[in-house]
């Protein structure tokens, strides 16, 4: 029985050993700059740094869209979706669409490319549940950003939706590499979202050149508290993380949500209203899903 013991306790230090391991590759290829991206994605960052140009003409915009397909398809679904399209005229072509979401949320779209095409090369069963599971939870969180933006903390709602969407870009990015490293979230979710803040997270947030404020927002996401009243980008996002029905998983488990008319929001908006802000922003994430997905 010691014999079979100390097997088990020594299978359970080589693996752990393993895992720090990989955690230190990881890490050390991102300190370099080696960040490695699937070559589809490659060709969306030479689209994103076009349209990261504040002269970038909308003509060459629309020619950049219509040469990649799928792009091209989503700011179409997208430019349809109630949150972009309140009057329900129908748009059926690439110019209307660009003219209607604007330069914002196609850098959105782009990012939703980037993290989608992280999780089409793992292979892992249970690593593809984890990208899905955390790809409906940024689209969630960029659903309520844009609502609590619009109607609780003043930030621009456009800006808090491509920051929604960009807030995990760092976890699909592990996840894709978790696949070359079996048993690397094994029991260690804190060691993990460490990890993506850290380090990881802000490669890749350099590689994808995300805004400024955009990229400060995620950065302190982890660690931060909300402050009352909520007025920043920051805060935004805190607020949507709190109120995703799906939570990251990654890192800590979420905390429940305390009863509203306990809770400091309650100072804020009343809980019909924040109902009601709910409810929007589902209507919106589940709209944005499918269009992000076409």
């Amino acid at each position: 029985m010691l014999a079979i013991a100390l097997r088990i306790n020594q299978a359970s230090y080589n693996r752990a050993v393993n895992r720090l391991e990989a955690f230190g590759t990881i890490v050390a290829q991102a300190e370099r700059g080696e960040i490695s991206f699937p070559t589809s994605v490659n060709a969306v960052l030479r689209l994103q740094q076009a349209l990261n140009d504040p002269d970038c003409p909308l003509e060459e915009a629309i020619r950049l869209v219509l040469g990649e397909p799928q792009l091209a398809a989503r700011t179409v679904a997208l430019a349809n979706t109630s949150a972009f399209n309140a009057g329900g005229r129908p748009i059926t072509n690439v110019r209307g669409a660009v003219t209607r979401v604007g330069f914002r949320n196609l850098q959105m779209l782009v990012a939703g490319l980037v993290v989608r095409q992280f999780g089409s090369r793992i292979a892992n069963p249970l690593l593809r549940a984890k990208c899905e599971q955390l790809w409906e939870h940024t689209v969630q969180v960029a659903a309520l950003a844009q609502v609590f933006a619009r109607r609780v903390t003043g930030a621009n709602p456009d800006t808090a939706m491509f920051a929604g969407i960009v807030h995990e870009v760092g976890g699909f990015y592990l996840l894709s590499r978790a696949d070359g490293y079996p048993g690397l979230l094994d029991d260690d979710p804190e060691r993990w979202a460490e990890l993506c803040e850290d380090v990881v997270t802000r490669e890749v947030a350099r590689r994808l050149s995300l805004p400024e404020p955009v990229a400060d927002a995620i950065f302190q996401l982890r660690d931060a508290f909300l402050h009352m009243p909520p007025t920043s980008l920051l805060d935004t996002l805190l607020l949507a993380n709190l109120y995703a029905a799906v939570p990251s998983p990654l890192g800590k488990p979420p905390e429940p949500l305390p009863e509203h008319d306990e809770s400091a929001l309650d100072y804020l908006v009343d809980e019909a209203t924040l109902g009601e802000i709910v409810a929007e922003a589902e209507e919106i994430s589940q709209a944005m899903g499918h269009a992000l997905l076409v």
